[in-house]
């Protein structure tokens, strides 16, 4: 069952099962709760740039989500006590949103591990610095950004752009992995090459390589190229190739998941060991609520109009104490977009909500279209 349309275009992907059957027999690879306590399910929220602050991954927690990733963290940012020294500190987040003692917060929800720090940055001594300080904010996983398409990090030298330069990728890698204590996992984000050139397949093998000999737990691996963006339909079929030349490394996938079904039927095509979630959980954290009861056996519904009223109200409230009234209010108008695709008179909705401009348009816009019971 699809609970939300795919965009137009996406390849289909044959499977033998059905969602159903690969839902209720697909158990986590011990492997991934051994190295992350508390990642209990095959499937995690992936960081999104301008999205998935500590608001959007709270509420992807108290829907199911077992695990998310911050935002890509600027090195010299967060060395310059910038963005991610504050706001996105997953211990002061709990205690910041709760007004409370964390341990209280933790109890009321508001427990944002286990949660990776994903780093990006330019050059090794500076990338090891970030990593550091991100393991001093009690972080569980450092995640290395090779993957970023947009195309300022291309000018900067950052993300995606090292899989065109394979040594100076494997450089940060190693430096990063060398200054993180050993009992606090790595992992990295890669995109299947930076073009489809042989040449840069080749680059692409060469830091894939690099990635589980330096030590890291596992990459994330995304099926578009950086060129590519995120414009066009991934390649699930170079996932699935990936993962039968290398059948003893944990490897999760990311591209084109949309709906709930889109994460069994990535894994059935492709072997993956997970799925990241990405644009398909902006406005959809019961996407997490689905999948946790298709792999109990269970019927995979939509949300009822109050608990889409509920999830909205908390995210709201989450991002006024996180941002302000000002930024949250603007935060809060995309989210409220997003999530009017959920509602039965979605494109009115969603309407309604790009006319927000106040904290008080927000409140109207709820208050009309979902109503308290």
């Amino acid at each position: 069952m699809s609970v939300e349309l795919s965009p137009s275009g996406l390849p289909n992907y044959p499977i033998t099962r059905t969602v159903a059957e690969i839902a209720r027999t697909w158990t986590i690879d011990p492997r991934i709760p051994a190295t992350i306590r508390g990642f209990d399910a095959p499937f995690f929220q992936a960081g999104l740039a301008g999205y998935s602050d500590g608001a959007m991954r709270l509420v992807a927690r108290r829907h199911g989500a077992p695990f998310c990733v911050t935002e890509a963290l600027l090195d010299r940012t967060l060395i310059n006590g910038g963005k991610g020294r504050r706001k996105e500190d997953p211990d002061l987040l709990a205690t910041e949103c709760g007004m409370g003692e964390i341990e209280d917060n933790i109890a009321a929800g508001l427990d944002d591990h286990p949660i990776a720090g994903q780093v990006m940055g330019t050059h090794p001594d500076e990338m090891a610095r970030a990593s550091e300080l991100l393991v001093t904010m009690n972080y569980d996983v450092i995640d290395v950004n090779l993957a970023c398409p947009v195309k300022k990090i291309k000018k900067s030298n950052r993300g995606g752009h090292f899989l065109a330069h394979p040594v100076d990728a494997i450089e940060i890698l190693r430096a990063v992995r060398a200054v993180v204590p050993p009992e606090i996992p790595c992992t990295v984000k890669l995109r299947r090459a930076y073009d489809d050139t042989p040449e840069m397949s080749a680059h692409f093998e060469q830091i894939f390589a690099a990635t589980y000999e330096l030590g890291y737990a596992w990459a994330v691996v995304h099926c578009r190229t950086v060129e590519q963006k995120y414009l066009g339909p991934g390649k699930w079929e170079f996932l699935r190739e990936l993962v039968a030349r290398h059948p003893d490394r944990v490897i999760f996938g990311s591209g084109d998941i949309w709906t709930v079904d889109d994460i069994f039927r990535m894994h059935e095509f492709t072997g993956v060991h997970g799925v990241s979630v990405a644009r398909g959980c902006i406005g959809n954290p019961w996407i997490f609520t689905q999948a946790r009861a298709l792999m109990r056996g269970e019927t995979a519904r939509l949300p009822t109009l109050a608990e889409q009223r509920h999830a909205l109200e908390s995210h709201f409230e989450l991002a006024m104490q996180l941002h302000g009234e000002a930024a949250g209010g603007r935060r809060m108008r995309k989210f409220g977009i997003k999530f009017a695709a959920h509602h039965p008179q979605g494109d009115e909705v969603k309407r309604d909500y790009i006319e927000v401009d106040t904290v008080a348009d927000w409140q109207r816009v709820l208050n009309k279209w979902y109503a308290p019971a």
